[in-house]
């Protein structure tokens, strides 16, 4: 890790509006389906674009229960259960 990602994560994430939703798409991801292609096609968020990739980031970026969830993954790892925010339902995954 290089000085300038240290206490930095780098994390993907898909945003839609029902928590159903989201637990539909957790469960197509565990069942093989590509992180980024489900972005791509369900996320709310414009970084669908980029299959969901936020890039890095430190502590005070992000909403504090996005936050919490992304700093507690390990790196390859997505939280098992949707994510709410005021924004929706996120289902992250940390790639860095």
């Amino acid at each position: 890790m290089s000085k300038s990602t240290a206490g930095k994560v780098k994390a993907s994430h898909i945003l839609v509006e029902k928590q159903s939703q989201a637990l539909d798409i957790i469960r197509k991801i565990n069942e093989g389906a590509s992180f980024a292609d489900m972005a791509k096609q369900f996320s709310t968020c414009p970084s669908k674009n980029k299959g969901g990739d936020l890039g890095w980031f430190g502590r005070g970026k992000m909403i504090p229960e996005f936050e919490q969830a992304a700093f507690a993954l390990n790196p390859g790892q997505m939280t098992t259960e949707p994510v709410k925010t005021k924004f929706g339902y996120h289902i992250i995954k940390r790639t860095g």
